[in-house]
């Protein structure tokens, strides 16, 4: 387990002066609130309280433990901090508890953390032999043993092939089903051989380890990740008031995919093609403020490798209204 250090020494938060650029002008006004629905260890959420000193954080995370370090990292705001554990599909909730309205400010740092990558004992990292376990909020049941070990073939196969991409998905469930017979799985290093034995040599000599489509599949099933995005994507744009903005960092493609459809959604008429007469209820409710999905500096990613995959769009809130729409 590596648990040394402070949060600050341990994080790298991607692309973090865009956005600042992009969030901070919606918190300019004393009473402001951002929510950090992926707080991790509050390193953007520490940039934007220091670069918006009238502004609030309502921070949200299923780790407890990144609570607790982002907790420590960001006590010298005091009371403009409140910490929630919950998934951030859950803002809705975690705004009416705290008796807020409408926010300013919403941002998503999708994906695995730097916390959960970095302790072996989380299971996330195809690296280090460790349990396989890939839990966000370690009070959840759902372990990757469990799904490795108890799901049927055509489950297994459909997972690894939409949340893992894996062109060999059904050769690989496959041969889980085959070993789990003689002996169930507990840890990594297992899977990852599994994985190297069960795609083409090619497939072994390029792209990175084998492994990491088969982990990230299996991460997404544990966590629920994409049925949690697809809720909270929604509820971030109906929180916004008028003038507020989202800012959402993608890692993969099946990530981005949601964030481009709904804020493309959001920021196009809905009225009938052939109405003479635009209603105000079908004007589009969102603008853009990235064009397409911006993506890290090269320096960035030499200096942080973790960014490489990172894909950010953003947009304000242009009138009320429509936000269920999305």
């Amino acid at each position: 387990m590596q648990r040394t250090g402070d949060a600050a020494s341990r994080h790298e938060p991607v692309m973090l002066a865009r956005i600042v650029e992009l969030l901070a002008p919606a918190l300019a006004e004393p009473g402001a609130v951002l929510v950090d629905g992926t707080l991790g260890m509050g390193g953007h959420a520490e940039a934007l309280l220091r670069a918006c000193p009238d502004a609030e954080l309502v921070g949200i995370d299923r780790d407890r433990e990144a609570l607790t370090l982002a907790g420590e990292r960001l006590s010298p705001f005091g009371d403009r901090v409140h910490l929630v554990h919950a998934v951030y599909d859950e803002l809705a909730d975690v705004l009416a508890d705290l008796r807020l309205g409408a926010v300013q400010a919403v941002l998503l740092d999708l994906g695995v953390s730097s916390l959960q990558l970095d302790e072996d004992d989380r299971g996330f990292a195809y690296r280090v032999d460790a349990p396989l376990d890939m839990r966000m909020d370690a009070d959840e049941p759902l372990t990757a043993a469990e799904v490795l070990n108890t799901y049927e073939l055509d489950d297994l196969t459909r997972i690894l092939r939409e949340y893992g991409e894996e062109r060999y998905a059904r050769r690989i469930a496959a041969a889980v089903v085959r070993e789990r017979a003689r002996t169930p799985f507990t840890t990594s290093a297992r899977l990852v051989e599994l994985v190297r034995a069960n795609v083409p040599a090619a497939t072994r000599r390029e792209g990175g380890n084998p492994a990491k489509r088969t982990f990230q599949a299996l991460r997404i099933e544990v966590n629920g990740e994409l049925e949690a995005l697809d809720r909270a994507l929604p509820a971030a744009v109906e929180a916004l008031a008028v003038g507020g903005r989202l800012a959402v960092l993608a890692y993969h493609s099946l990530e981005d995919r949601r964030v481009k459809q709904v804020l493309a959604a959001g920021a196009r008429s809905s009225a009938p093609v052939g109405l003479p007469v635009e209603l105000p209820e079908h004007a589009p409710y969102l603008q853009l403020l990235t064009r397409g999905a911006e993506v890290p500096s090269e320096t960035e990613i030499e200096h942080n490798s973790r960014a490489a995959s990172a894909r950010l769009r953003a947009a304000t809130r242009i009138r009320a209204g429509g936000g269920r729409a999305a």
